[in-house]
């Protein structure tokens, strides 16, 4: 018996639905191999059923993304600095003209009405309502609910689809079709909101401190004394001294450095503290400029269960680092969405209003279920619309959170990944931390050990692997060393679930090895063999760990660069604790880069922007490391090594040298 099905109420919708016969004409376009986890195939769509159905475009030029993003951002183009503007980047994407009308023809010839279709303002989808029977005869599937294990939220699609043969060079993806769609309920279903465990969070993690016995080492009593422990205790001054980095002097309207935070927020009493303590060049009460996307609210009171160390310590060392320049703390998502498992993609929203909307790779806008979606229903949800463009980003943006690469879908990552292409068009330069268990993606994420295969045996990427952002893995020193030492990879024994606390890093399973980094990938495989068992992924990296693998050898390295992420001496929850993880490193290299842009400012020049590019053609600028190595999965993971290495990557800033190589640049 067939369902009644639908109110035009919308919450969330992944499907599945089984194929009819396709006439020779037509031709499959898309076609699901595996099932959504949790959701029970039901019965057949009513004909009768309103579906809305959205029709994404092919995107224009995306073939020639990265060659446009060389071309602003390598140090030998003669166009160096020349950064694209927002509406720049909008026209090109943009699908053309002859997709448009080739797709709206075929629609009108197969008795959609002409005045029904609507083509979005970002030029990216065609949309139109019909009913079931027809959008069957449309693209000869056919189509069926599923309905959520424990939500019971219902959703429309298929298990494949076809297109005639002059219309699918054009077509991008169907809605409702193998991927998520818009969601349709049924009249007797509730939602429930259900609060999933943090899946975004990389750290920071506190180490179980005890003060111990400390012998100074050998040299330290010839440096001052606030550097004499720095082997033991990190400080902002230990930082500075490590890297060579002056005190800050600048402030201007033009170069305030964002964080970006979710599920975290700071407590103004902990940033108080610490600033008395280890950054008396900060006034007390100094706070960044709130821009609260979808509820994210900031700040909290100090015993609040969600003052958990990452904002206080991103903030802690941004402060310390760049002060009088003012920060922007990107607050996203309210206390139920900000624990959701879909990455980014509401940040990206609130940052560029034609994301909302974007299609790439046969992904257009937020994937109800992956993403949050507002306004959220659920108790004490913010009830306020998505945020689509409101908020300006800043030159710089530090990120401190990450998922596994294997958490989403392979095309639902590369949208994301785009998305980054078009801000470092536009002069941003965007940083994320690397991720904290070595090989490894965090206990718990796909198994026990975070690792990928039946035997949890293959390594899994922390995205962002993403090649269009600056991924920064950690360093220590050690108790025995001073900051005249060289630096470690960063690795410690941090008691019960991080006894293998080490710097992310590896070869991504989603993204090839971009030309940027072509030469320093291939040479670390000539003189550094890391002598592991290894496969190539295809191109929808659905043979991970084919052939006894455990590393993609044609993946995207990562990360890029490294920064001090052991010991931090701070204050959370208003207690003092050490703190480690790349959740450190980041907004350190933020600082730099926000120092370095302030400097170009000075004397009449523009932003960094995409920073990859001049880094790899000039490693000089940076402290190489070459001890120490990034464990997990059962194996020894890969080794710092001479040259870039996926632990610590290409090493360390220099301050002085990064700041003699980009005033060289145009």
């Amino acid at each position: 018996m067939k369902s009644t099905l639908f109110t035009a109420a919308f919450v969330a919708l992944i499907a599945h639905c089984g194929a009819a016969p396709t006439p020779a004409s037509y031709s499959v376009h898309e076609k699901r191999t595996t099932s959504p986890r949790l959701w029970n195939r039901g019965e057949r769509v009513d004909g009768d059923a309103i579906l809305p159905i959205r029709i994404g475009l092919t995107q224009n030029s995306l073939e020639n993304a990265e060659r446009h993003l060389m071309d602003v951002s390598h140090p030998s183009s003669p166009n160096f600095g020349k950064h694209w503007t927002q509406e720049q980047v909008h026209d090109m994407f943009a699908p053309s003209e002859e997709a448009v009308q080739s797709v709206r023809a075929w629609l009108v010839a197969a008795g959609i009405e002409d005045d029904a279709i609507v083509h979005s303002d970002n030029k990216g989808w065609l949309a139109f309502d019909i009913p079931a029977w027809q959008a069957e005869d449309l693209f000869q599937t056919e189509y069926h609910e599923h309905i959520h294990s424990t939500s019971e939220q219902v959703r429309v699609g298929c298990d494949e689809y076809s297109l005639p043969s002059h219309v699918r060079e054009h077509v991008d993806y169907i809605l409702p079709g193998v991927k998520h769609s818009a969601s349709l309920r049924k009249t007797e279903v509730k939602r429930s909101a259900v609060k999933r465990n943090s899946h975004n969070h990389l750290g920071p993690k506190k180490a179980p401190w005890n003060p111990y016995p400390w012998s100074i080492p050998s040299g330290a009593g010839q440096l001052p004394a606030d550097l004499q422990n720095c082997g033991v205790n990190i400080t902002p001054t230990c930082i500075k001294a490590l890297y060579d980095i002056p005190d800050a002097t600048i402030k201007d309207d033009v170069n305030q450095m964002g964080l970006y935070e979710s599920g975290d927020v700071y407590a103004q009493e902990d940033l108080n503290n610490f600033f008395a303590a280890y950054a008396p060049n900060v006034p007390q009460g100094t706070h960044p400029t709130l821009d609260s996307i979808d509820g994210g609210v900031a700040p909290v009171p100090v015993t609040s269960q969600y003052v958990t160390g990452e904002s206080d310590i991103d903030m802690d060392l941004s402060f310390s680092l760049i002060y009088p320049q003012t920060i922007t703390l990107y607050q996203v998502d309210d206390f139920v969405e900000a624990f959701t498992d879909g990455g980014f993609n509401t940040f990206l929203d609130a940052l560029d209003g034609s994301y909302c909307t974007y299609t790439a790779y046969g992904i257009t806008g937020d994937s109800p279920g992956v993403d949050a979606v507002y306004p959220d229903p659920a108790a004490g949800g913010y009830k306020g619309p998505l945020a689509c463009g409101t908020f300006k980003p800043t030159r710089v943006i530090s990120v401190s959170y990450g998922v596994s690469e294997y958490d989403a879908p392979v095309n639902y990552t590369r949208r994301q990944c785009n998305e980054f292409l078009k801000l470092g068009l536009q002069g941003h330069t965007i940083m994320y931390a690397s991720g904290d268990y070595g090989v490894a993606s965090f206990p718990g994420d796909d198994s026990a050990n975070g690792c990928l295969g039946n035997d949890s045996t293959i390594y899994s990427p922390s995205f962002p692997t993403c090649p269009w952002v600056l991924n920064v893995g950690a360093t220590r020193l050690y108790a025995d060393q001073t900051v005249d030492d060289p630096e470690s990879a960063m690795q410690a024994n941090l008691g019960p679930g991080a006894e293998l606390f080490a710097s992310a890093g590896g070869f991504a399973n989603y993204f090839p090895v971009p030309a940027y980094q072509q030469l320093a990938v291939s040479e670390y495989f000539a003189f550094h063999d890391p002598d592991l068992p290894y496969y190539y992924a295809n191109d929808q990296a659905t043979n991970i760990g084919a052939n006894g693998g455990f590393y993609n050898r044609a993946g995207r390295g990562f990360p890029d660069v490294s920064a001090n992420g052991a010991n931090l001496l701070a204050y959370v929850g208003g207690e003092l604790g050490q703190w480690y993880g790349t959740s450190l490193a980041a907004p350190i290299w933020g600082s730099v880069i926000t120092l370095l842009n302030e400097e170009r400012t000075q004397v009449g020049k523009g932003p960094i922007g995409f920073v990859n590019p001049v880094l790899y053609a000039n490693p000089w600028a940076l402290n190489d490391v070459k001890n120490g190595s990034n464990p997990g999965c059962g194996s020894a993971g890969f080794s710092a090594v001479s040259g870039w290495d996926p632990v610590t990557g290409l090493g360390t800033p220099s301050y002085p040298r990064l700041l003699e190589l980009f005033l060289s640049l145009p």
